[in-house]
């Protein structure tokens, strides 16, 4: 029987299955569309599963005048296929849109943010349930400070509560654009709720095959003895994105690849493939391995970045036989912009398990094929017997975890090919989710807001994570900085980026990996 999220649904902390409390979820952002595209689907797809409590409740929140009917109306649409990937059952919907409501309201007033309180008493009294309430900050960015102080002075936040009832804050991606802007986000975020109240969601880490890697490590004895220097000869990560930015030219050309991907997502991949192993799997032990590898990365100044950072725009091309236009044609992006849509460095984790190894970076827009894969690079075997002439040289053994699409992982090795004389070639051992286990992995959203509801915070960044990760990336962007217009490379949409990326490893006698 295919397995569902019903059965890999657990508290990390305690290491078994744990069933969520009755909350009201406020989603402030509620026309956006992050709301629509994942929030509402992941929601609909825990209700059919039947892993939100009876009395839980969805309120929209925003600026918008809409009753609560209407409000449901316009995610009719949203949950289409988001049940197992069934037709949305007309009772299942029914029932789930007996749970939403709509709050009209401002982000930065705190008579607003009162009137909302009311409303969630009321929930609580009609219900009889405590009332523990989940905030999600679906917002743009620039929403998130005024949000948090209205929260605090309408009294809502519930600063050093314990225990039932609770109240939440989940923060969506960008935290800061630089290190100052991350600590005061941290610091205003402090005054409002206290850490462990706070959930800092990236849904990469909800990623099955991201959660996989810690399975992968620790509960397999034939990885972890030689997951290190002495047997690995470097690392890849690799983001890659057929998507243009089309329609968010105006964001975009204010973040670019290092903010939008760098600091956050591949950060993230890169601590769980480097930590070491935790003393157990509570949060706080897995979140303190993970903030030692982003301390132990070796700092780069901003002279070396400038040098050793290939930052590049995509051109105009074609992506599968379609043409498309180039970064600087799109509406909104300045014609002289500087922002990089591909960026590809070399990083180095300075601690006595990754000494020496390097690590490669590599993200992009409009590439040939949308690809998240971390490989594992190992060495050589001695350039004697099978690898030495005629037989050899022998391509590396390989292992690569994709994180999407179709999840898996892959061993490439060597084998001996049927026949006279002898002759050796590659052959990939692959293990795919869907096929495995007779589905695709459940929606990343759905972990996350059921442990945010569960209160287990192992898979959300922790704020000395976040300050970690931008003290190695500013040096970064001061550098990137600095360069002239003319050192912005460039690459046709539709191919692997520019030569220079393909230098930056081939100099190491390395080439780019990604699994098909």
């Amino acid at each position: 029987m295919p397995l569902t999220l019903d059965d890999i649904t657990f508290s990390v902390s305690e290491g078994r299955r744990a069933p969520a409390e009755a909350f009201t979820l406020v989603v402030f952002g509620a026309s956006g569309d992050l709301t629509h595209r994942k929030l509402i689907p992941s929601l609909f797809g825990l209700h059919c599963e039947g892993l939100l409590p009876e009395a839980a409740r969805i309120i929209g929140y925003g600026r918008s005048d809409l009753t609560d009917e209407a409000f449901a109306s316009s995610l009719r649409d949203a949950v289409a296929g988001s049940c197992r990937g069934e037709p949305t059952d007309e009772d299942a919907w029914g029932r789930f849109a007996r749970r939403l409501g709509y709050q009209r309201g401002a982000y930065d007033n705190e008579e607003d943010l009162r009137a909302l309180g009311r409303r969630l008493e009321e929930i609580h009294e009609r219900t009889g349930e405590p009332p523990n309430w989940l905030f999600y900050l679906a917002t743009p960015p620039t929403a998130f400070v005024p949000l948090v102080r209205a929260l605090a002075g309408s009294g809502l936040a519930r600063k050093g509560q314990q225990g039932t009832p609770w109240s939440r804050l989940v923060i969506e991606k960008p935290f800061g654009r630089d290190l100052a802007g991350a600590r005061s986000l941290n610091g205003e975020v402090r005054k409002a709720f206290d850490e462990g109240q706070v959930f800092r969601i990236d849904h990469y880490l909800g990623k099955e095959t991201v959660q996989n890697l810690m399975v992968l490590r620790f509960g397999n004895s034939i990885f972890e003895p030689i997951w290190h220097q002495k047997y690995v000869d470097h690392v890849q990560i690799t983001v890659s994105e057929t998507l243009g930015v089309d329609g968010r030219g105006g964001y975009y050309d204010h973040a670019g690849a290092i903010r939008d991907m760098v600091q956050n997502h591949m950060m993230h991949l890169l601590c769980l493939v480097a930590m070491e192993p935790p003393v157990s799997l509570d949060a706080t032990a897995i979140r303190n391995e993970k903030v030692k590898v982003l301390q132990a990365l070796r700092p780069l100044d901003a002279a070396c970045a400038a040098a050793g950072v290939v930052r590049a725009q995509y051109a105009a091309g074609r992506i599968d036989g379609e043409a498309v236009p180039g970064y600087r044609e799109l509406p909104d992006v300045p014609d002289d912009s500087t922002t990089e849509t591909f960026v590809a460095f070399k990083a180095f984790v300075d601690n006595w398990r990754w000494s020496g190894v390097p690590f490669y970076f590599r993200t992009g827009k409009r590439l040939p094929a949308r690809r998240t894969e971390i490989s594992i690079h190992f060495k050589p075997v001695p350039q004697v017997l099978f690898n030495a002439p005629p037989t050899g040289p022998l391509a590396p053994n390989v292992l690569a975890v994709r994180v999407q699409p179709n999840e898996g992982i892959s061993m490439e090795f060597q084998v001996k090919a049927p026949g006279m004389p002898a002759r050796i070639r590659k052959l990939r051992m692959d293990f795919d989710y869907a096929e495995a286990f007779g589905s695709a992995p459940p929606e990343a959203y759905q972990r996350l807001l059921l442990d945010a509801a569960l209160g287990d915070a192992t898979l959300f960044t922790r704020d000395d994570e976040v300050e970690a990760a931008w003290a190695f990336i500013d040096p970064i962007l001061e550098g990137c900085a600095m360069q002239p217009c003319e050192c912005l490379g460039a690459y046709p949409a539709g191919t692997w980026g520019p030569k220079a990326a393909d230098d930056l490893v081939a100099l190491d006698g390395n080439r780019w990996h990604v699994a098909e």
